[in-house]
């Protein structure tokens, strides 16, 4: 059966798609997280909800669907934080289901959206972007408690806007006004919205929420090819592919001693041969390597070591760190106390020996636990993580 093209209507809630309840948290847990991913209709995917624990594994064969969720997910955050539909979908055709046929007018789209709980409860976002002919959101829906505080669409295709409406509550049950047909409008609500009725502070709220929630997302795939070479010193964040690990590491080590503990005690188990600090090393042209300190006088330079210990390295080190230290849109206004970051890692378990996933996983649930990070990753077979606490394994089937 071909997938139904997006229309120009708001996507809302498919009533044939299963339905996903959200994930349970401890009652004075209000930091706003992902707990749900919903691919409506994206790629390979249609009618599909995903729950997201503190843990979670999507598992599958080649082509089961696990890097497009991911995929999904990473763009949904860069929605969140503003970013142009251009840019987050360079090549819109191909979240297009394969067999979604255009509707008269010769238009095709794709839809997903996510929930984010927290303060609020569970908030949820619904979006549908048409990809053809022209690249543009056409409907959206922020949605809280059953009442719809957020729905925009395309009402006119020769115009770049949709049509938007929030609610108000107010001597008008709603506020009608156009928002850009290329910007994620939840993000775009604090410019808008005065915040002088209930209902409004009700909109603002769920809306920062949602957007917390998804700016608190940082994809992350170790490339250990870039990794053995000296970096400039420059800002410590950490970037996605981990290139500027030395850089990082010249400026945890002396910022905060007991993760760097964690770390070396993490890298103990992880690596081959004794381990007793890991350190950063200034050179003479100004750059920054860094070492294995083996506690007899000797050291490796992280150039020797292999692909699998390169990307249990970096992987742990992005687990034990936080937002401070990578590289992730950070919304100042909100203390750390009330975000969790999410770690995306295509490939979790990529290049690691039997020992290092388990060790990699059980830093991740340990965590994911105590509610500051949690991590979505994807792996092609998870019967090693089976049973392991705080993880939830999703299986995909090709």
């Amino acid at each position: 059966m071909a997938v139904p093209s997006v229309s120009a209507e708001p996507p809302g809630v498919d009533a044939s798609a299963p339905t996903v309840p959200p994930q349970s948290r401890a009652p004075l847990d209000v930091r706003a997280r992902i707990t749900e991913l919903r691919l409506s209709a994206f790629a390979g995917h249609r009618r599909a909800g995903f729950p997201l624990g503190p843990v979670t594994l999507f598992a599958g064969a080649s082509g089961a669907g696990k890097t497009t969720a991911l995929t999904a997910f990473e763009a949904l955050a860069r929605l969140g934080s503003g970013a142009p539909l251009a840019r987050v979908f360079p090549d819109p055709a191909a979240c297009v289901p394969q067999r979604a046929r255009p509707d008269a007018e010769g238009r095709r789209g794709f839809r997903i959206g996510c929930t984010a709980d927290g303060a609020e409860g569970p908030v949820r976002l619904d979006v549908a972007v048409q990809a053809e002919p022209q690249l543009r959101i056409v409907g959206e829906r922020l949605t809280a408690g059953g009442l719809v505080l957020l729905e925009s669409a395309l009402r006119d295709p020769g115009r770049r806007t949709v049509q938007a409406a929030w609610h108000t509550a107010g001597s008008a049950p709603v506020t009608r006004a156009p928002l850009p047909d290329d910007r994620l409008g939840t993000a775009l609500l604090p410019l808008h919205v005065a915040g002088k009725t209930d209902g409004q502070r009700q909109v603002l709220a769920a809306a920062e929420q949602m957007v917390v929630a998804l700016r608190s997302v940082f994809p992350c795939d170790p490339r250990p090819d870039r990794m053995r070479t000296p970096v400039p010193m420059a800002s410590g964040r950490l970037l996605p592919g981990c290139d500027n690990l030395a850089d990082v590491l010249w400026r945890t080590r002396a910022e905060c001693g007991r993760r760097h503990g964690l770390l070396v005690e993490a890298l103990a188990a992880g690596c081959a041969g004794p381990v007793t600090d890991l350190a950063a090393e200034p050179l003479s042209d100004g750059t920054l390597r860094a070492v294995l300190d083996r506690g007899d006088g000797f050291r490796t330079e992280l150039a020797r070591l292999g692909d699998g210990e390169l990307r249990y390295l970096a992987l742990t080190l992005v687990l034990l760190t936080g937002p401070g230290v990578l590289d992730v849109d950070t919304p100042g206004e909100v203390p750390d106390a009330l975000r969790t970051l999410t770690v995306l890692a295509d490939g979790f378990d990529r290049a690691l020996d039997p020992d290092q996933r388990r060790e990699l996983l059980r830093t991740a649930a340990r965590m994911g636990e105590r509610g500051h990070i949690r991590c979505v990753g994807a792996v092609s077979d998870a019967s090693w993580a089976a049973g392991a606490a705080g993880v939830t394994v999703v299986h995909l089937d090709a």
